[in-house]
């Protein structure tokens, strides 16, 4: 091999060596320090365009979670209500019963019949609750058509996503307490036979008011079912979000054990490299001794 003054081949391949060892050691810092082992798309491309699809998934998966339980908290608050008007109703059926009594005189079925009408308001006004400014009940297509007799129209529903891609949903149901309320009766639309200040609507009363709890039991069924798909939904949800984690770490995050036995090997030969650079520099010294 020719010695030359000009070039010394040896220091540039150790400064190439150094070099080289130097970014490979920063690199295993940079991943031990931050966690992660794409730190740029230059770590990994094809690894950091996956996680990112991953992570745009998990997002998503967490944004309809929020959604579903929130649906889950309309349900809640709609079968809170439909408990008030169970327990409004059943005071109803108890007041018409008390009312056939042959012992009670014409006074005191007008208390009762006093007592009957502020329940019926107190229903009615449970008919506007609301959720966040969402109705909890809406009248539905037959509401008021024929006082006594509608069944409760559970067509109107709210369409819930129920998966990160948008493409399953489920709808609840906007329970139609307003065919309730006909049926029993108030103000702006009395039932000319809910009355028990007369002995002869009694029957008729409490004909109505068992109906209308009949009814009630069908939207509280509903709801219920309601609430339990939209936790199955939820515990879906939460499953997948688990997977979607776990396929996303196996990306991203870095192995501790085997980055820091890497990072140990780069520091040996970045040490190295270091120490054999000083020594190329040296023997270009020694060309001088052939001269002197």
């Amino acid at each position: 091999m020719s010695i030359s003054l000009n070039t010394n081949v040896g220091a540039s391949l150790a400064a190439y060596n150094l070099g080289a060892a130097g970014v490979n050691l920063r690199r295993s810092m940079e991943r031990l320090s931050s966690g992660s082992r794409i730190n740029s798309s230059f770590d990994d491309a094809g690894g950091l365009a996956v996680s990112m699809k991953l992570s745009a998934s998990i997002r998503r998966t967490d944004a309809t979670l929020s959604n579903v339980n929130n649906a889950i908290s309309f349900l809640q608050t709609q079968d809170g209500a439909l408990g008030v008007a169970d327990k409004l109703l059943n005071r109803m059926s108890e007041l018409t019963v008390l009312a056939m009594d042959v012992t009670k005189t014409t006074d005191d079925l007008t208390m009762y019949n006093t007592e009957l009408g502020v329940l019926q308001e107190q229903l009615y006004d449970v008919c506007d609750e609301e959720f966040n400014g969402i109705k909890l009940f809406d009248p539905g297509a037959n509401a008021g058509a024929a006082i006594g007799y509608n069944a409760p129209d559970l067509a109107t529903t709210l369409n819930v996503i129920i998966s990160e891609d948008g493409g399953r949903t489920m709808g609840i149901t906007q329970a139609d307490l307003d065919s309730i309320s006909w049926t029993v009766g108030h103000s702006l639309t009395q039932n000319p036979r809910m009355k028990i200040d007369d002995k002869t609507n009694l029957t008729f009363s409490l004909g109505y008011v068992t109906q209308a709890i009949n009814s009630l039991g069908v939207l509280r069924a509903y709801n219920g079912a309601q609430q339990t798909q939209l936790n199955h939904s939820v515990s879906i949800l939460s499953e997948n979000r688990m997977n979607l984690e776990a396929a996303n770490s196996r990306i991203q995050d870095v192995d501790v054990a085997s980055e820091s036995a890497k990072m140990a090997s780069e520091k040996i030969r970045y040490e190295a490299a270091t120490a054999i650079l000083a020594q190329a520099n040296q023997s270009q010294q020694s060309l001088l001794r052939l001269i002197l």
